[in-house]
């Protein structure tokens, strides 16, 4: 009797032990997302301040410490400090709630992102309806946009936030269809399994090479898919009309200063970045650095004689410094967002819903659809359906919308005074 008593006590303390390290393990996730967020939000701005700077022949921010590497905290002191102005007749509740909201997202996505294949450390909840949870909650964070708009009572600020609603509809309908083309041939919406799906070998033969997504003729597809809804979903350059200071002033937070248009500000970095890291997930291997196999390369080194070269491939491709190559690609991402917004104009607001529902929403359905047939009946059915579905898209829209949609325009003449000098302007 007392031996058995002496086991469940045994027993019960053991569980408990167990209980307790898995707690401090999830409160260390918890933290390295909460600090990854906060942290990695000022050297963001600063890039995108130096390398805008660098592309537009300027010389960017320079005085405040070496390269103006201080100039993001200069600029959080001055928000700071800054005078707090709050309008009257607001939705007061709302109006101090939209930021807060904005910011969300990032903590929750973050926290679904595996950026190492160690367990105890990444992701902080490996949740089996990863990729839904993806869409979900980055579908929240437009209620802060189009709420703070709302809030402020300005006509400027409420057209911003209405803009943000219908570009958030338009672009998160073919940013699902693409994750979906991807989560089909793994045969999961777990994130890990998405990751480990694009360790094995490319197109299932290729022994030395890694399966990226990006290097299927599907993936492919539905990486620029993501990648375009992606920068819109962001409010990003060419896509940030929610915020066009040619047109709404300042768009959706026009009536916020001090910190609370801090926090707006520091929420679309942080949203950009942990968006980076899904893109990394989802379509470029998560965090290996290249896609090679490195424990296969390091078997055929290690068989060839050289042991240096094949510690060297494994500890490239071990998990000690994954989470390096992981930050890597984010801020390959991030520059390529920068880039973006140095390279291109911003779109009409008809161009925009144009793309969305005209291009990226029925190209994303359609690989799907071929992915799904891939599946079922191998790759010469792939390339056969990919084939007919491309000439009849281009069939309907090049030789049939189109031409109506030329036939359309009207024309406007402007008459002056003197007969001669009749001008006709086309109207699309």
């Amino acid at each position: 009797m007392l031996e058995g008593t002496a086991g469940s006590l045994l027993f019960a303390q053991a569980g408990s032990m167990a209980l307790t390290e898995e707690i401090l393990w999830a409160l260390l996730r918890v933290i390295v997302v909460i600090l990854f967020v906060l942290v990695f939000v000022p050297p963001v701005i600063w890039w995108e301040r130096r390398l805008l700077g660098w592309m537009q022949d300027r010389i960017g921010p320079n005085r405040a410490g070496p390269f103006g590497l201080l100039q993001p905290i200069a600029d959080g002191i001055k928000l700071f400090f800054k005078e707090d102005i709050t309008p009257s007749k607001i939705d007061r509740f709302v109006y101090f709630t939209a930021p807060a909201i904005a910011l969300l997202p990032a903590f929750v996505l973050g926290a679904t992102v595996p950026w190492g294949p160690n367990r105890l450390l990444t992701p902080v909840a490996d949740v089996d309806i990863g990729v839904l949870w993806i869409l979900a909650i980055s579908s929240l964070g437009v209620y802060g946009v189009t709420l703070g708009g709302w809030a402020g009572n300005n006509k400027y600020s409420l057209l911003g936030g209405l803009r943000s609603s219908a570009q958030m509809i338009s672009y998160e309908l073919a940013m699902g269809v693409a994750i979906y083309s991807v989560a089909l041939p793994t045969g999961s919406l777990r994130l890990t399994d998405m990751v480990s799906r694009q360790h094995d070998p490319l197109w299932g033969v290729v022994e030395w090479a890694q399966n990226w997504f990006v290097f299927t003729p599907y993936g492919f597809v539905a990486c620029v898919i993501f990648l375009i809804c992606m920068v819109a979903e962001t409010n990003r350059a060419p896509f940030d009309l929610p915020e066009a200071e040619s047109e709404l002033v300042a768009g959706f937070h026009t009536e916020y200063s001090s910190m609370k248009f801090a926090v707006f500000f520091m929420g679309e970095y942080a949203v950009m970045a942990v968006f980076g890291g899904i893109f990394t997930t989802l379509f470029l291997g998560g965090w290996s650095p290249l896609p090679l196999n490195w424990d296969h390369l390091a078997s055929s080194a290690d068989a060839s004689g050289m042991g240096w070269l094949a510690a060297t491939l494994a500890f490239i491709g071990s998990s000690k410094i994954a989470g390096l190559w992981f930050l890597a690609k984010i801020v390959g991402i991030l520059t390529f967002y920068i880039w973006l917004r140095a390279t291109l104009p911003r779109l009409r607001y008809d161009q925009l819903m144009n793309l969305g529902w005209k291009a990226l929403l029925p190209i994303a359905a359609l690989n799907f659809v071929i992915v799904a047939i891939w599946m079922l009946y191998g790759w010469i059915a792939f390339f056969g359906s990919a084939a007919v579905v491309t000439l009849a898209y281009f069939y309907v829209v090049v030789l049939i919308l189109k031409p109506r949609a030329s036939a359309k325009r009207s024309e406007l003449k402007l008459v002056d005074v003197r007969p001669d000098t009749a001008k006709t302007i086309e109207i699309g």
